[in-house]
């Protein structure tokens, strides 16, 4: 499995590009706002003490150092012309924090300042009237060592390299772990050939998608395996068929040219009709099972089961009760069809008399086809439509039936949508064919 096509290193690589993309970003944001709205809020903060400082000195002078306030200000208060005449003791005896003063008719001044232990944010509020006279109250901040270092945007960088890494790793991981049940799969379907069908896949405990994944894959093993089996069997029971009359025909065409006796050619002939009847099934139900519906139309059921009675030469009487306008829709040839194979299995079971109804039954039509015969016993009542199966009484070829009548039947009830069953008609055989109902309009 190529390392690309993998759907694993595909959501990896998806995971890791996206988040990736998305903290490469809140990174630059990060390390482009920081600084600004930090050393606004120390300037803010500053601002406020600067003039706190200045109300104070407006009402009396301090007699040492300026009282400590909350917070690690550096408070001077400072001369128009450079003397400092009041600090607090961490300015004792230092130069003025800045030589910046308020101009143009501006009452504070901002400053930064850096020196060799940092840098400090500064903000001064003049006071014109204070004890000391005209002054400027100076309010200082310093300033955090990730303002003043260029550690922030590697600390931020190298973080967002271990989330993404992190990210990956546990894309890797988790996108493995919930497709290993679907691995566990493959290689089991990779595992199982033609020649064994019986094996099936792991279903996982997990009742998720990929449990009724598992599930799904073992029905379509079980269908496909009865497929092959059934196809099989059809070869073998179809090939056996094929062989009785090819074998009758060739022996009674070595007769017929060595005794040219018309029985021998009536025999041959026979022998040949029934071939090629034999292989029009096959064919018709090749192409049933590949789905081959043909052209449908609007039709009257009970009127098409009339023409099928009055077109056909039976053996025995046909007796019809059949209820008008019962539409459907379907193809004509091969309703015809269905209703040929019913009615020939009927006449040719039958004892006396073939009974035919058609009748509306809800949102379906409904056919009974009933002959007096000996019956269908019951637990051979689903296996007499398994193609080339005959009740033991008549396997023999000489009563013409080759067992494809009932399944063909079935498969055209199905492919229009209905249904074909042997159900229970007292002393009579009861075929019953149910198809969906047109509309009316």
């Amino acid at each position: 499995m190529a390392f690309g096509r993998s759907i694993r290193a595909r959501m990896t690589i998806a995971t890791v590009v996206l988040f990736g993309a998305v903290i490469t970003v809140g990174v630059l944001l990060i390390s482009l706002t920081y600084p600004v709205r930090a050393r606004a809020d120390l300037v803010a903060q500053a601002g406020d003490a600067s003039r706190s400082l200045a109300s104070e000195i407006g009402r009396h002078r301090f007699t040492g150092s300026i009282p400590p306030r909350k917070g690690a200000f550096l408070l001077q208060v400072v001369t128009p012309d450079g003397r400092v005449v009041a600090s607090n003791s961490s300015l004792a005896g230092r130069p003025p924090l800045t030589r910046a003063r308020p101009a143009g008719g501006a009452s504070s001044v901002e400053d930064r300042v850096c020196r060799r232990d940092g840098c400090l944010v500064v903000v001064g509020t003049s006071s014109p009237r204070s004890v000391y006279g005209p002054v400027v109250a100076y309010a200082a901040l310093r300033e955090p060592f990730l303002l003043r270092s260029s550690l922030l945007p590697l600390l931020l960088s190298a973080g967002s390299v271990v989330l993404v890494a992190l990210m990956g790793w546990a894309a890797w991981y988790g996108v493995g772990r919930v497709l290993a049940p679907v691995e566990r799969i493959r290689s089991d379907l990779e595992c199982i050939g033609a020649e064994d069908l019986s094996r099936r896949v792991e279903v996982p405990a997990t009742r998720d998608e990929v449990a009724r994944l598992a599930a799904t894959v073992n029905d379509t093993l079980a269908r496909l395996e009865d497929a092959v089996k059934r196809n099989a069997r059809f070869i073998a029971e179809a090939s056996h068929e094929l062989r009785t009359p090819i074998t009758g025909l060739l022996v009674r065409l070595e007769a017929g040219l060595e005794q040219r006796d018309e029985a021998d050619w009536r025999a041959a002939t026979d022998d040949a009709r029934r071939l090629s009847d034999i292989v029009h099934d096959l064919l018709l139900m090749a192409r049933l099972d590949a789905g081959a519906e043909g052209g449908r139309e609007r039709l009257d059921l009970g009127m098409l089961a009339e023409e099928e009675v009055a077109r056909r030469p039976g053996r025995l009487p046909v007796s019809m009760d059949v209820e008008p306008g019962v539409l459907i829709r379907g193809n004509r040839l091969r309703l015809c069809r269905l209703l040929t194979n019913l009615l020939s299995n009927a006449d040719r079971y039958g004892e006396s008399r073939v009974w035919v109804r058609v009748r509306g039954e809800g949102d379906q039509a409904v056919v009974e086809v009933c002959d007096d015969g000996p019956g269908i016993p019951e637990k051979m009542r689903e296996r007499v439509f398994e193609r080339f199966i005959r009740l033991d009484r008549t396997r023999s070829k000489d009563s013409g039936g080759s067992g494809l009548g009932l399944p063909i039947a079935r498969d055209i009830a199905r492919a229009h949508g209905g249904t074909l069953e042997v159900e229970d008609g007292g002393p009579l055989t009861r075929l019953v064919l149910r198809l969906p109902r047109a509309d009316p309009k």
